[in-house]
């Protein structure tokens, strides 16, 4: 037995010893290679006998051996790099694939339990769940769609069908349709004063008033806790008709947060404030007002955009929205075929703050709307008990048609912005364009009728319409050009007329 264990333990001696040897002189070789008091021994034990061009031969060597040790280590480093991220990379095709493999589960699920519905729904009719192999997929689809066939007896508009049943036996109040837009103006502030304890002035409520003959939207804008949304709150208790708050939130992405959206699960639809407020102003000649309290803490041109393009439309016929895209015999009465008429009776009011916490209004969203800003806080006064009023939107409108058919803008005047447009083109690269000039022979009437003049009117709307653009261009540039297009403005209008548009322009110049 002694010989054979001594056998084996020469026999496989020889094979491991040998690979010892292998590993240790490895090691060994790494050791001494990397040796480096060897390496300065060796020098040392040559310094007296090299010199010349042999220290000169000596430096190359061992500038060479470093780079090749450096290159060595590099490899070393740069392999493990490939091995970790490779076993990563393992590691997330592993985990990939279990995920398709529970994502396959799950629709196998899914498959499984639609199986059973459809087998429930083919029951019902009268067939065997066995024949469903043999239906076509018109047959199929149909009875997929059944849920919807089976609902017609049900509106899928709980709060829109209320107005139905609510709105059924309307009798339109006694609308107070003699009151004159200069009355108008002044009653609001007086009401707004005496019974709410707002100060506005009377220039203020002017503008906001003349606004209303321009434009669907209007932007009140400033620095926080001026009276923004208080101006149009205030608005909605003087014509007797609250105003509509949507506040604004910082995931308004799409039109969904505005009108609602169906829902596919229970076949209701979710209906907002407004698409309400929309319906109902459908029934009535009521003056509505819409608030989108802090408009710009989203991005106001993508869940606005839509009403922007509809209410640009030149006929109100096509003043149409597409709320649901098929129609059910339950549907409420005024939304025909999913769509439902925009009410020509109601008007958006936007608040914004101008600070580091909104988004800023593009040029698309400015061009459409009139901005108002409210910079300071109005100054208390006196004024007697007003009550509100009831006016309808026919009458309103009436008021500021006759404005603007009585108070057109002077061709004198129209000439002077022509004039205005070529210089600003030339040196500023900026255009009017036919929308402002539009918004401009619609607004400032207005303002005229309201009580203002027109001088003052085109100021107001040059300075919020026009000159607001060159916030966009590189103010350095254009710095020097400012001083020459207040004097060309002078040398047009005369120096004692248009201060707000000059006292812009300079503090635009400040801001250099």
């Amino acid at each position: 037995m002694d010989t054979v264990f001594k056998f084996l333990f020469e026999f496989l001696g020889q094979f491991f010893g040998s690979l010892w040897s292998i590993i240790t002189g490895l090691f060994t070789g790494i050791g001494e290679a990397f040796n480096f008091p060897a390496y300065i021994n060796i020098i040392n034990g040559y310094t007296t006998e090299l010199g010349g061009l042999a220290w000169g031969i000596a430096i190359l060597a061992i500038v060479l051996l470093v780079a090749v040790l450096g290159l060595i280590v590099w490899l070393i480093i740069v392999a493990v790099k490939k091995f970790i991220r490779s076993h990563r990379r393992r590691k997330d095709t592993d985990s990939l694939v279990k995920e398709v493999q529970a994502l396959n589960k799950e629709v196998m699920r899914l498959n499984l339990e639609k199986d059973k519905i459809l087998s429930m729904k083919v029951s019902q009719i009268g067939l065997n769940p066995n024949e469903i192999a043999e239906l076509t997929g018109e047959e199929i689809e149909a009875l997929n769609n059944g849920e919807e066939e089976e609902n017609t007896g049900e509106t899928r508009f709980y709060k829109l069908a209320e107005i139905d049943e609510l709105w059924a036996d309307y009798v339109p109040p006694v609308y107070d349709n003699d009151i004159t837009l200069p009355e108008f103006c002044d009653q609001f502030r007086l009401f707004a004063c005496s019974r709410l304890g707002l100060y506005y002035d009377i220039k203020l409520i002017r503008l906001f008033v003349a606004s209303f003959a321009s434009t669907r939207l209007i932007i009140l804008q400033g620095i926080s806790g001026t009276g923004k949304t208080s101006l149009a709150y205030a608005f909605g208790k003087f014509i007797n008709n609250p105003s509509i708050i949507a506040s604004v939130q910082p995931s308004w992405r799409d039109r969904t947060e505005l009108f609602g959206y169906f829902n596919e699960f229970t076949k209701k639809f979710n209906e907002t404030e407004l698409l309400r407020a929309m319906y109902e102003a459908s029934y009535n000649e009521n003056i509505y007002a819409v608030i989108l309290d802090e408009m710009n803490i989203a991005r106001v041109e993508y869940y606005f955009a839509e009403m922007l393009s509809i209410l640009e439309m030149p006929s109100r016929d096509e003043w149409v929205v597409d709320i649901i895209p098929n129609a059910w015999p339950t549907d409420p009465k005024h939304i025909k075929n999913g769509q439902l008429l925009i009410p020509p009776n109601m008007w958006y009011i936007g608040t914004a703050n101008n600070d580091d916490s909104t988004f800023a209004i593009t040029d698309k969203v400015y061009d459409r709307a009139m901005p108002i800003n409210i910079d300071t806080k109005g100054v208390a006064f006196e004024a007697e008990d007003t009550p509100p009023i009831n006016i309808s939107y026919k009458h309103f409108e009436d008021i500021l048609n006759e404005a603007k058919a009585k108070y057109v803008v002077s061709e004198e005047n129209i000439k002077k912005i022509g004039l205005l447009d070529d210089y600003v083109i030339e040196h500023f690269r900026i255009a009017f364009g036919n929308r402002i000039v539009k918004q401009l022979r619609d607004f400032v009437p207005a303002y005229v009728g309201t009580g203002g003049t027109e001088i003052d009117g085109l100021d107001y709307v040059l300075a919020r319409k026009i000159f607001r653009k060159f916030e966009s261009l590189n103010l350095s540039y254009i710095r020097d050009e400012i001083d020459g297009l207040c004097a060309y403005i002078d040398e047009l209008f005369g120096e004692e007329n248009m201060n707000e548009c000059k006292d812009y322009l300079r503090m635009l110049k400040k801001l250099v």
